[in-house]
């Protein structure tokens, strides 16, 4: 099995200018910035064009989808239960004691907490088990196939287009990191996490956003501490 699983967090919206909390479909739209972010990671991808390219509902992981197949030129398709972690009666908040609570909730989770959750969202439980399955189910789709039976396809990789917040926490319950690793390390607008299948059904991490492996549990990117998108 040669192929990658890549998750591209989506490019920069509207809502994450303004740090609104923003995870309810279908959600705010690519500033131009996002959308050229989303060509310049198109044309990384195109180096060697993807099998398969999927993307959530969500609004702004669609139109970086489509941005990424104008470059690439491999049709993208919206997959349902892919959206981003969804926040309840934070949704459209912009004050730093609604942003504080999240990210308390969200480290909680990567603590191992996972039943914790904001007023009226989703706990790490549920977000979990709505996004694991379809990523299985796409891995044994697109990833766990005899080589010779992906006919001339460029290459065997599979790009998702998702979200921040819950492309973190889901590869971070698939791998074995150092201790602190995943939570510390937010992914910015289009930053993708790359997972390699290994036989029997686990998973190796290559890239994490800016991070390559080895991975120390002193790495920590610059980047502020938002999970957010």
């Amino acid at each position: 099995m040669s192929g990658k699983l890549i998750l591209v967090r989506h490019g920069e919206t509207e809502a994450n200018v303004a740090r609104r909390l923003d995870t309810r479909l279908p959600g705010a739209a690519l500033t131009p910035k996002g959308a050229q972010q989303a060509r310049t990671v198109g044309s990384v991808l195109a180096a060697m064009p993807p099998l398969a390219l999927v993307s959530s509902q969500a609004l702004r992981a669609r139109q970086t989808a489509t941005h990424i197949e104008s470059v690439t030129g491999v049709s993208a398709q919206a997959v349902d239960g892919l959206h981003e972690v969804q926040v309840g009666e934070l949704e459209d908040r912009d004050d730093e004691p609604s942003h504080e609570l999240f990210k308390d909730v969200y480290h909680r989770w990567h603590t191992g907490e996972l039943g914790a959750r904001t007023p009226g969202g989703e706990t790490g439980y549920e977000v979990l088990d709505r996004y694991l399955p379809i990523l299985g189910d796409l891995r044994a789709k697109y990833l766990d196939v005899p080589s010779d039976d992906a006919g001339a396809a460029p290459s065997r990789d599979l790009v998702v287009v998702s979200h921040g917040a819950v492309i973190r926490l889901a590869a971070a319950r698939l791998l074995e990191l150092p201790s602190g690793f995943a939570s510390k390390n937010h992914l910015d607008n289009t930053e993708r996490i790359e997972l390699v299948p290994v036989v029997g059904g686990g998973w190796t991490c290559v890239r994490w956003g800016r991070f390559e492996p080895p991975f120390e549990s002193a790495d920590v990117s610059p980047l502020p501490d938002d999970p957010m998108g």
